[in-house]
């Protein structure tokens, strides 16, 4: 309406003037409702043209979006496994910090397998106490067959020599039996050294890897106990949390609540605007922002990014092709906004639904482009003139909105 108001005041208001004063003709005479069409003509069709065209203008270089939002995290609480909970350490609504317990599952069979890796581990070190001793005992055999090794091999060389010389107080029956005995005996020597060998085996290698075994599966039964305490990853506000002792809880199917982070997306808006507003939104350009939440008031933004891609070409890996018409939705632009002046969102409650205008602005150009002709001077002119018709549009909206929700809807 104020489009057309504004281009009839060029094009109708004086097609009018030239045909009432200049031709004189009158309403309810020479112009009356079958003969309006044809005599005014030229300045309802020129007011129509212009209208469209300033229409157009308006809204292609100075987009507005009603879908505004702020978005924040949400942290799922779940435990890693499924069992029931024993007890339950804070109440919904609570803040919490990082570290803080949330609740507790039955933990049972887990402290019996604690119980268990922790006896283990000290079988284990008490097997270190015997095959020391088992050592010790090994060592006495192998100086004890030494001993009889060096008895024996003395009683075969001293036989031996009275054989060599012929002396009747040796024969070689008792020579031959006096070497068998150091054969024995080196065997035996032999067999305490292997038997020494292995127990230091056992207790320098296998007994080793034993006990780091068992500390393992103890590390691994108190990591599995652990795990039944589930607390809060960061800070936040706990919310939609009801759990009671005895409930079961399962991460698949079933978690137990949601941690809200505090200003993880506060200050910082993303706007979804139509595909043909791609090529005029640039970084760096100025908008005006209005919230629901935040009533009569306009907060100047700032553009600090676009997204580079739109969501609606997303997919998802499946066996079945994805087929181009089923995208029944055309994608929205991403631009992520800021407040232009620090503290200007401070009071907008995170996830409020707001509406966003952003101004072409070509102020810098005119000034420092000498390339640009005259036609294309007064274009850019006209351009920047018409972003006051969505100022105050958004500003009448504004103003309408309370009063529409409030009054005019009921609610």
């Amino acid at each position: 309406m104020l489009e057309l108001m504004i281009c009839s005041l060029f094009t109708l208001v004086p097609d009018y003037l030239y045909r009432r004063y200049a031709q004189g003709k009158r309403f309810g005479h020479e112009l009356d409702l079958f003969t309006v069409w044809y005599e005014l003509r030229w300045g309802i069709t020129g007011c129509a043209i212009l209208t469209i065209s300033l229409i157009t203008t308006v809204f292609f270089f100075h987009p507005t979006t009603t879908n505004v939002t702020s978005f924040f995290r949400t942290v799922t609480i779940l435990s890693e496994k499924p069992g029931r909970v024993a007890e339950v350490y804070v109440r919904n609504g609570q803040m919490l910090q990082a570290g803080d317990k949330i609740f507790k599952l039955d933990d049972s069979v887990q402290q019996a397998a604690v119980k268990t890796a922790r006896e283990q581990v000290e079988q284990v070190e008490a097997s270190f106490t015997v095959a020391q001793a088992d050592l010790e005992a090994a060592i006495g055999q192998v100086h004890q067959a030494e001993g009889a090794l060096q008895q024996a091999q003395e009683e075969f060389d001293t036989r031996n020599a009275l054989l060599q010389t012929n002396s009747p107080a040796a024969n070689r029956r008792e020579v031959e039996r006096a070497e068998n005995n150091v054969t024995q005996r080196q065997g035996g020597l032999e067999a305490a050294k292997a038997n020494q060998k292995a127990v230091e085996a056992n207790l320098n290698t296998l007994l080793p890897a034993q006990r780091d075994t068992a500390a393992a599966a103890l590390e691994q039964a108190e990591a599995e106990l652990a795990k039944t305490v589930v607390y809060a990853s960061e800070d936040g506000i706990l919310q939609q949390f009801a759990l009671q002792p005895g409930d079961l809880i399962n991460p698949v199917l079933r978690p137990a609540g949601i941690l809200i982070p505090p200003g993880v997306g506060q200050h910082r808006f993303e706007a979804g605007f139509n595909q043909l507003a791609a090529p005029v939104i640039k970084t760096g350009m100025v908008g005006e922002l209005s919230c629901a939440t935040k009533a009569f008031s306009i907060i100047p933004m700032r553009v600090v990014a676009v997204s580079d891609f739109i969501p609606a070409g997303q997919f998802r890996p499946t066996d079945q092709l994805v087929d181009i018409q089923d995208r029944a939705r055309s994608g929205t632009v991403g631009v992520f906004m800021e407040p232009l002046f620090e503290g200007g969102t401070d009071h907008i409650p995170r996830g409020s639904k707001c509406r966003a205008t952003l101004y072409t602005n070509n102020h810098d150009r005119l000034e420092n482009d000498p390339d640009l002709g005259t036609l294309q001077r007064i274009g850019l002119h006209v351009i920047d003139t018409v972003a006051l018709v969505p100022a105050i549009l958004i500003r009448s909206k504004t103003v309408r909105l309370p009063i529409e929700v409030l009054v005019l809807s009921g609610h």
